[in-house]
């Protein structure tokens, strides 16, 4: 169950860092980096700026740090997050490749400052490479990557799997593992590095399975004909009498072997052979023929006690109420959101929830004068920072 907290704790409590506001894959990472206890400073623009995909009271990827607003135009501005650097483990920062180094916020001017800082840098194409200060969003990283192409079915167009392939698969979580890989390097030698996080590096990488299949003759180029990506009608989805849907997966002989069985017991029989890829196509219209004549809460509860590797696919205002999910708190609700639990979870050092998203600049006072900024109201009423 997931505790919730004005304190933050976890495996990182004690761990500083310093979050240049992007879009995206960065906030992605600053919120795990604060979910697992890290003291997270997240530095907006006065007003905002940063790609809006709600208010941001309602923003979950806002959650679990403050916000201090600072004007990063201005000397004092840029003065300001460097002296946050001196006393930070990590920054993470989202920017073209040279913008920070512009601002005067770059690698060699925080290195200056705090030669152990963990410079991280989410990018989509990566620092250097023909296309690093293009712009692009997810689906032109998973695109070229190789990792958007082999997703669809079979004749159809490439299907876009929302942004969760790239910017939060490839980008923010390979940002994390990279910045605290950075992190255990410096806390052993004193050195800092620079953490270079691209998008298509890390789709890239997620895709080492796929490339070994087709390296092998185990993957096909024409989507839609392999093992998982609906091509075997044991590991694909079907539509249920209330128009709803349940997944199959039956990959393994055994678990094959419980659906056969189930199905049984329910009157159906003499399945085609799932062996004879001649046949897949007349097993996927019999099972498409069996699935749709039952609700699928009647299918939720034949399958539960089974390993047939069935099982409902539920839209995303349903998730939280399946026991399985409830039992586990892995949707809590917080503050008045109901929202995704910190994960990975840890057995000595429980994550926590703390403070909820807010508007940019909401504590800058605060956040600024704990982190031994001992200027705030100067900068304030200057107009360097900005209290909302």
């Amino acid at each position: 169950m997931t505790v919730t907290s004005t304190t933050p704790s976890g495996p990182l409590h004690g761990v500083r860092v310093v979050e240049l506001v992007g879009i995206g894959p960065g906030p992605f990472a600053a919120m795990m980096l604060a979910d697992l206890g890290a003291d997270v400073v997240r530095i907006d623009r006065p007003g905002g700026g940063a790609l809006q995909v709600a208010p941001p009271e309602r923003d979950i990827l806002g959650r679990g740090r403050p916000s201090v607003a600072l004007d990063l135009k201005s000397e004092r501005g840029r003065d300001t997050v460097l002296r946050l650097v001196e006393r930070a483990d990590i920054l993470i920062e989202g920017f073209r490749p040279g913008v920070a180094e512009r601002l005067g916020i770059g690698p060699e001017q925080c290195h200056a400052r705090n030669p152990r800082l963990v410079y991280g840098r989410m990018t989509g194409w990566g620092q250097e490479g023909p296309l690093a200060s293009t712009a692009g969003h997810d689906i032109n990283y998973i695109a070229v990557a190789g990792g958007l192409d082999p997703i669809g079915r079979a004749g159809g167009p490439p299907q876009v799997p929302l942004n969760l392939l790239g910017d939060f698969g490839g980008g923010a979580l390979y940002l994390v593992a990279g910045v605290l890989a950075g992190l255990t390097h410096a806390r052993s030698t004193g050195e800092g590095q620079v953490v270079d996080a691209a998008i298509t590096d890390g789709v890239a990488h997620l895709l080492s399975m796929i490339v070994s299949m087709q390296q092998s003759g185990g993957w096909s180029s024409p989507r839609g004909t392999n093992l998982l990506d609906t091509g075997a009608p044991f590991y694909d989805v079907y539509e249920t009498a209330d128009g709803r849907w349940m997944s199959v997966g039956g990959l393994e002989p055994q678990f094959w072997a419980a659906m056969e069985a189930t199905l049984a017991e329910h009157g159906v029989d003499g399945l085609p052979d799932r062996n004879d890829i001649a046949q897949w196509g007349a097993l996927r219209e019999r099972l498409a023929a069996v699935f749709v004549t039952k609700t699928q809460a009647e299918w939720t509860e034949i399958f539960a006690p089974t390993d047939a590797c069935v099982a409902p696919v539920l839209p995303l205002d349903e998730a939280p109420q399946h026991p399985h999910n409830a039992a586990r708190g892995t949707y809590v609700e917080h503050e008045g959101l109901m929202q995704p639990a910190p994960a990975p979870r840890f057995s000595a050092t429980p994550a926590t929830l703390t403070t909820p998203p807010a508007r940019p600049g909401a504590q800058t006072r605060e956040a600024l004068a704990a982190w031994g900024i001992d200027d705030v109201d100067e900068l304030i009423a200057d107009g360097i920072a900005v209290q909302n």
